[in-house]
């Protein structure tokens, strides 16, 4: 239940943040008063054909999680899907919303469409995210505020990009799709996801990127997060084609006691409870 408009004596110093997909719930939660991260935990799953089938999920998850069954001042539902593309501020008008997406995605009459500001970028994130979801979760917490998962991911990889001339490559890796970022000095050079089912599919997809942007694998720099680790199979094949290849970590995160493990593969809920 959100108590966003709590007095301070009824404030409880806990922010949550929610994402959802359709392999994975994961979330965050934040000791405001503390200004630390006090847990970080997520529930894979088979891959569900169809959104409704997600709630059976989500009500195990709070039913096996105490800590998701309390008060929080602030509520924040992350949708996790390819249904989104990202559009120029000078370009957005909302009234004609639904037309961003048709070239991408397929688009029904039905949809509902959302968009989020990409702050300091001047871009909009416009897609569609899972109402029904949305709905389970009011009557869960009454009220809740919601983005896309990727206007996190995109606007802190171009945070990380600042002052850095050279164009770098970021691959967040989920259990069956893939991001890659292409970033120059806080600009957006690229952005797409992708379905993978092998390490071939991964790399090839990766070195069709690269080689439509005019990169040299031997130069670029590729950071790697999101469900990897130096000991995968993905990690291995791009190690095998592109000369420099990391891990991607913030230490700044070290103060928290977040270790690698868990930044990497929680990087989008990490930064949504900033």
């Amino acid at each position: 239940m959100s108590s966003a408009n709590a007095t301070i004596l009824e404030k409880k110093y806990k922010n949550l943040v929610l994402q959802v997909s359709l392999t994975e719930v994961s979330f965050c939660i934040k000791d405001t008063l503390k200004d630390k991260i006090e847990t970080i935990n997520s529930f894979s799953f088979n891959k569900i054909s169809n959104p409704t089938e997600i709630e059976q999920s989500l009500i195990k998850v709070f039913n096996e999680t105490p800590e998701l069954n309390t008060n929080f001042d602030e509520i924040t539902v992350l949708h996790n899907n390819n249904l989104l593309t990202f559009v120029p501020s000078v370009l957005f008008d909302a009234q004609y919303i639904s037309s961003y997406l048709q070239y991408n995605t397929k688009v029904f009459e039905s949809d509902f469409f959302a968009y989020d500001l990409v702050t300091n970028n001047d871009m909009v994130t416009v897609y569609i995210p899972y109402v029904n979801i949305n709905n389970f979760l009011i009557d869960r917490f009454g009220s809740f505020n919601y983005k896309h998962s990727f206007t996190i991911l995109v606007k802190k990889v171009l945070e990380f990009s600042k002052n850095i001339d050279e164009t770098q490559l970021y691959v967040h890796i989920q259990s069956d799709n893939f991001q890659i970022i292409a970033v120059k000095n806080q600009k957006l050079l690229l952005f797409n996801t992708f379905d993978y089912k092998t390490e071939e599919d991964f790399i090839y997809y990766l070195l069709f990127v690269a080689e439509q942007l005019n990169l040299n694998p031997e130069m670029v720099q590729l950071k790697l997060f999101g469900r990897v680790t130096k000991e995968s199979n993905l990690y291995q094949i791009a190690y095998k084609y592109i000369r420099n290849v990391s891990l991607f970590f913030d230490h700044n995160n070290i103060e928290n006691k977040i270790s690698q493990q868990e930044y990497l593969q929680n990087f989008i809920p990490i930064h949504a409870c900033e």
